[in-house]
């Protein structure tokens, strides 16, 4: 099957959240994804330079660095914006309709239920000037499986089983066992192919030596401070518009959107609601709003009393006005959500149901449970400011139905910690998605083998779930996936293990001079086709 037809009969999964917290059409400044945190610096004080025909360096000032820039070992998103597009390229990429388009590989074709051959592009050379062939391909998948030295994205490609070399310009990948979102693994991040040169020469410190075939090179990288990549000259592809593009970490959210106002930068990132009116007036920015395959949700663990119950997870779920928190703390910046999918991910249905704020109902349920008289309760979150602020909304919220709700702030790695052991009884998250795909969220948040580190923070079991979720992965008619999903979707609404209240959006503040910034529903901020004027 030829690769076009295959786009319509796969139907196709954010990374684990291990730091994470966590596209519309239109104007590049008003399209309508999910965040980090972390340490930097001040903003610098000198102008970068711009063209008026092109050209230029874009500087980018964003909130947290990148934590590692080998694909393999990263687990956030601002690593993974920095070398998806820009230095990697994987066999496949996602466009902004949710299709999948050649990338790497000009054409695939399934030759079996677990058998995939791909066809590879000619004329393709990794930075250090060797050339891109189907050794590569078997050599970077081979790292990311290998079982001596196991990566953080092993998992992620573990139904990989073998990658044959057919001949230098086709590679077959054989999988354990069907499974209808390859495509959007090989399309992430962690999907990039990496140099076999570079692979032997540094190994673990790739890190520190990013090699791919991509439209920009590795220069340089200063922790806490900046990222520097250039323009690739010897690209296979159409070349990037602007010379070079600077990563800089300004932690201070006031910083960064002063840095675009004065011009010392371009794109400030991960804006904040707080300083959506300070863009929206200035006249030197415009706001970016970017759609997102992030949902933000409220866990409850099914482990732990009174949670356990069914009927106490609906009653919480029946008041909660999501709307509310949606305009009061989020000024208006995403959309309610129906389901633990974004819009924007495949296998996403907006015919899910999900309980409405019905503070009558929730009381009623609370007493057919026992809790007439309402209990106390504990919600643990990360020291996000949003998060804290919904915190405290939903404290008097719950309050209406007679629970008490204590509030818990932590540290990110600890409160993730803390969750992935089982020890919150209630709690608020959100889960980003790298490829797209309904896999990845339904997997890690519901299938009962993900209790715990994997992302099942609920500790929620439903055989008939882990049913669906395996049978979507294999199924290969996208609509019949679709149904699936569908059903799974619902039951999990019904049974509330998490109450999903907002899928969210991508801000960025991006000067009036700038053209062409795209962020991914992914969170990682695109900039090939970005011009300075």
């Amino acid at each position: 099957m030829k690769k076009k037809r295959m786009l319509g009969s796969i139907f196709v999964l954010s990374v684990l959240l291990a730091t994470a917290l966590a596209g519309c059409s239109g104007s590049p400044q008003s399209q309508t994804a999910t965040g980090n945190a972390n340490s930097g610096q001040a903003a610098s004080s000198t102008a970068p330079a711009t063209s008026a025909a092109g050209g230029g360096t874009l500087v980018i000032a964003r909130l947290s660095d990148a934590n590692n820039l080998d694909p393999h070992f990263s687990t956030q998103i601002n690593s993974m914006a920095v070398v998806q597009h820009k230095m990697y390229e994987g066999l496949v990429m996602m466009d902004r309709n949710s299709e999948y388009k050649p990338l790497l590989a000009t054409e695939w074709n399934q030759k079996d239920d677990v058998t995939w051959e791909f066809t590879l592009r000619d004329g393709v050379t990794f930075h250090v000037g060797t050339p891109f062939d189907a050794e590569a391909v078997k050599k970077t998948i081979e790292r990311i499986l290998d079982k001596n030295e196991p990566t953080p994205k092993a998992n992620m490609f573990g139904m990989i089983k073998e990658v044959k070399v057919v001949d230098p310009k086709k590679v077959e990948i054989i999988l354990h066992y069907p499974f209808a979102g390859l495509l959007s693994v090989l399309a992430s991040a962690e999907g990039g192919i990496i140099s076999p040169k570079a692979i032997e020469q540094y190994g673990k410190d790739l890190s520190k030596h990013p090699v791919g075939t991509g439209p920009f090179v590795f220069e340089s990288w200063t922790p806490g401070q900046e990222i520097v990549i250039v323009k690739n000259e010897n690209y296979w592809g159409t070349k990037p518009k602007v010379d070079k593009v600077v990563f800089k970490t300004i932690p201070e959210d006031t910083t960064r959107v002063a840095m675009v106002e004065t011009g010392e930068a371009h794109v400030a990132e991960q804006l904040p609601v707080t300083e959506l009116e300070r863009v929206q007036n200035s006249p030197n920015m415009s706001l970016g709003r970017f759609e997102s395959f992030a949902v933000d949700h409220i866990g409850m663990n099914v482990k732990k009393k009174p949670f356990d119950d069914v009927r106490v997870r609906q009653a919480i779920a029946h008041a909660i006005d999501k709307e509310a928190i949606i305009q009061g703390v989020y000024n208006n910046v995403g959309k309610a959500a129906n389901s633990s999918l974004g819009p924007k991910v495949i296998g996403y249905s907006p015919d899910i149901k999900a309980p409405e704020y019905d503070l009558n109902k929730a009381k009623q349920l609370l007493t057919e449970a026992g809790y007439g008289n309402g209990f106390k309760a504990t919600i643990y979150l990360n020291d996000n400011k949003a998060r804290i602020n919904v915190a405290e909304v939903l404290q008097s919220q719950l309050k209406g139905i007679g629970i008490d709700l204590q509030i818990q702030v932590m540290e990110f790695g600890a409160y993730l910690e803390l969750a992935a052991k089982g020890e919150a009884q209630m709690f608020i998250s959100g889960w980003g998605n790298a490829t797209g795909d309904g896999d990845y969220n339904q997997y890690n948040l519901f299938h009962s083998t993900s209790a715990g580190v994997p992302g099942n923070h609920s500790f929620y079991s439903n055989p008939k779930v882990d049913a669906l979720i395996e049978a979507a992965r294999k199924e290969k008619d996208p609509e019949k996936r679709k149904q699936i999903y569908a059903e799974a979707q619902q039951i999990e609404m019904d049974e509330v293990p998490l109450l999903p209240y907002r899928s969210s959006e991508n801000l960025a503040a991006i000067a009036k001079n700038v053209q062409g910034v795209y962020i991914s529903p992914s969170g990682y901020i695109e900039v090939n086709d970005v011009t300075i004027q």
